[in-house]
């Protein structure tokens, strides 16, 4: 229990930007017999709510429709942890840094047209930022050619490892043996774990926190 409460994101705003940051997030809806249904999807958080746009049809809009109850999840593995770094044959030593984030919340389809257009405009800025495109308005025909899912949450968690748990010389010792694996994500790892390169070799430039 100790260990689950020092990988938890503490920050509202971090869990936010982070979401932000990501291309695909899945959104569970529960179908007519019961079971979820995961389906990913292109999404923006935006005025405190989970906006994706679909076609107008589909199985996920009759599960929202029907039940309002949905689950939402991000994440992002950073770096995969070879068993050997830890012990010379046990496989069990195997394991990942990772962020990710859980919502738990409120499903409906948004047949507002403002609010449409405002969550098309949204979605654009987040995966064109460069601009480059007219604006949606909400009397555009477009706004009619799409669903608009939203998802308010009622419960938002984020959780993170990457080497906060560790003291610093196990930390720094990890953060050679990634280096020395060279992964192609193995650099930007090691900075996320606050370490950086200096002329006397590595050291722990920030507390990794979020």
């Amino acid at each position: 229990m100790q260990l689950l409460g020092r990988l938890e994101i503490k920050s509202r705003e971090k869990i936010i930007e982070f979401l932000n940051s990501l291309e695909t997030g899945r959104i569970c809806s529960i179908d007519k017999d019961g079971y979820p249904q995961i389906i990913p999807m292109n999404f923006v958080y935006a005025k405190d709510a989970i906006y994706m746009h679909s076609h107008t049809k589909g199985e996920k809009l009759e599960n929202i429709s029907r039940n309002h109850k949905v689950g939402f999840e991000v994440d992002k593995s950073l770096e995969f942890l070879p068993s050997y770094f830890g012990h010379p044959t046990d496989a069990s030593q195997a394991d990942t840094f990772y962020i990710s984030v859980v919502i738990k919340g409120h499903g409906t389809l948004v047949i507002d047209r403002k609010e449409k257009a405002f969550a098309l405009n949204s979605l654009m800025e987040k995966y064109q930022p460069e601009g480059r495109y007219e604006k949606i308005d909400q009397d555009m025909h477009v706004v009619d050619e799409v669903a608009i899912i939203k998802v308010v949450p009622e419960t938002m968690r984020g959780k993170y490892k990457i080497g906060q748990h560790l003291d610093r010389k196990t930390r720094i010792a990890l953060a050679k043996l990634i280096l020395e694996r060279n992964s192609p994500t193995a650099r930007d790892t090691v900075k996320t774990m606050g370490i950086t390169q200096t002329k006397d070799g590595l050291d722990i430039s920030e507390e990794p926190s979020w």
